[in-house]
């Protein structure tokens, strides 16, 4: 009985959301065809720390176990294939919160609703990377969660829905330590939007309940409470760009990590290659990676270098950041890393790293599989997904474009901060500046910020910000025209009254 219900409630959604539908149909054709082409997931060289984890788990050095736990969560089941599969479904539950949120919260048409979507749904590198065991799409998923709730609800949000994305905001930090600002920048919206004071503590305290727990299981292990102790080292390697020991003159125990290009034999071409490369000076610390003393050390040195040269740190930032929005997509940052990010032609054997407590990269993952872990390319769906992402992606001049739009909506709001597009444009952007500024550019961290940037832009098409846009450049057409005298007989008061009337309707 209850299936005979069900039935015609879809129906019915279907005949009234038509257009979305077909639009979301096509997304998950797509991401059907990688699940069939790539079986039973895509790897990335991040994929094996997670995996590590997952398989018996310990608060990483390097980055939080959030991730880790979900595969430790879906580890009975013996299946990568799950893992892709779930994340895939995360992208397209994504575009129905974004439909759904701009047709019934902000009243958009059906086909401007389903537009919006589209850079989600289609775009061939969000697809792969849903393919990847990786911790981005999760990330994403809790963050456009969150960012939904609090717009769909508005004003009328109350203390147990704040405590719910607080909770969510918590679990995305938890997932990606880039989370960490997100909480700031829904603070600060609350604040700007006048909630009340209960909305904002039940937002901290159940963002900081995940939080406090891991931090204390961290303290348990390392005795020192955190997240992780690599967030010095990685911004060493920001600075390392530009860093001048002449003019930081740092003290005699950091010397060693000085650059000295006249001895140098390999110059570093990344950042990140202040780390991994046996050429950097990070490696004549005499201490294991990622330890407590390694990471304070190269904090220390990387806030003296930003502290004596903070010219030199804004146009290294800005200069990664600005790579966001080139229109085509180069190697970047190696051949090697690149390719990781594009539906292969070959499948490469799962890495022999030896991994702690006696194990490999591969052969943790083939446990985990119960079988062969290795990506099997079967045609001719990997060759019509592999072929699509080679022309469907998106440009970063056009995510560049979005922004510009969503900032166009939040100008006529100027007196409410821009509204609640305030919101997600402010979640985007800042999602996009702060990799460049804390350790380097990467295509996966680009992608996440794009249904935020996504609704920003569609909210500034809404009723609100379009009226009052539409009659700011009325009046500001109105007073060109007096100052250049050519206005000729003005218009009756009524008249003109009337006409503001319709356009805010």
């Amino acid at each position: 009985m209850v299936s005979f219900g069900v039935l015609p409630f879809l129906l019915s959604l279907v005949r009234r959301h038509k257009t979305f539908t077909a639009v979301l149909a096509g997304g998950a054709f797509l991401r059907a065809l990688a699940m069939l082409g790539y079986r039973p997931a895509s790897w990335f060289n991040d994929s094996f720390d997670y995996l590590h984890v997952a398989m018996a788990p310990y608060p990483h050095p390097i980055r939080p176990d959030g991730y880790s736990f979900l595969l430790w969560a879906l580890k009975p089941f013996h299946s990568f294939a799950l893992v892709a599969g779930l994340q895939h479904l995360m992208g397209l539950a994504g575009a129905v919160m974004i439909y759904a949120l701009l047709r019934r919260k902000f009243g958009l048409p059906s086909w401007g609703a389903s537009l919006a979507t589209v850079p989600l749904l289609y775009d061939g590198y969000q697809i792969q990377l849903e393919h990847l065991i990786l911790s981005d799409i999760p990330f994403e998923f809790l963050i456009l969660c969150a960012a939904t709730i609090v717009l769909w609800h508005g004003k009328a949000i109350t203390w147990k829905i704040a405590g719910v994305v607080g909770l969510l905001v918590g679990l995305a930090t938890l997932t990606r330590t880039v989370g960490e600002p997100v909480l700031i920048a829904i603070v600060v919206y609350f604040l700007m939007r006048r909630f009340n004071w209960r909305v904002l503590v039940a937002t901290v305290v159940m963002c900081a309940l995940p939080l406090g727990a891991y931090a204390g299981w961290f303290w348990a292990w390392y005795g020192k409470p955190g997240m992780t102790t690599s967030s010095g080292v990685f911004l060493y390697a920001r600075v390392t760009e530009f860093a001048d020991c002449n003019k930081i003159k740092p003290p005699v125990s950091e010397y060693p990590l000085c650059k000295d290009s006249r001895t140098s034999h390999t110059p570093l071409t990344f950042s990140q290659d202040a780390i991994w490369d046996r050429n950097s000076p990070f490696h004549r610390v005499p201490a294991a990676r990622f330890t407590d003393y390694q990471n304070k050390l190269a904090g220390d040195f990387a806030k003296r270098a930003i502290m004596a040269q903070p010219f030199d740190y804004a146009v290294v930032v800005m200069k990664d950041f600005l790579y966001t929005f080139k229109w085509h997509r180069s190697v970047f940052p190696d051949k090697a890393t690149y390719q990781m990010y594009e539906f292969g032609k070959k499948s490469a054997a799962l890495p022999t790293w030896r991994m702690s407590r006696d194990q490999t990269a591969s052969s943790e993952a083939h446990r985990y599989e119960d079988g062969n872990a290795r990506t099997r390319i079967i045609k001719p769906y990997a060759t019509g997904i592999r072929t699509y992402q080679d022309v469907a992606h998106m440009p970063g001049t056009v995510l560049g474009g979005i922004l510009i739009v969503g900032l166009a909506g939040l100008v006529p709001l100027w007196r409410r901060w821009g509204g609640e597009a305030f919101l997600p444009w402010i979640l985007a952007t800042g999602l996009l500046l702060v990799p460049p500024a804390t350790a380097e550019f990467d295509y996966r961290y680009v992608l996440p910020t794009v249904p935020l940037a996504c609704v920003a832009a569609a909210i500034t098409f809404s009723r609100e910000p379009r009226g009052k846009l539409t009659r700011l450049l009325r009046w500001r057409g109105r007073a060109s025209e007096k100052t250049n005298g050519s206005s000729g007989e003005p218009e009756e008061p009524g008249k003109l009254a009337a006409q503001d009337a319709v356009t805010a309707s």
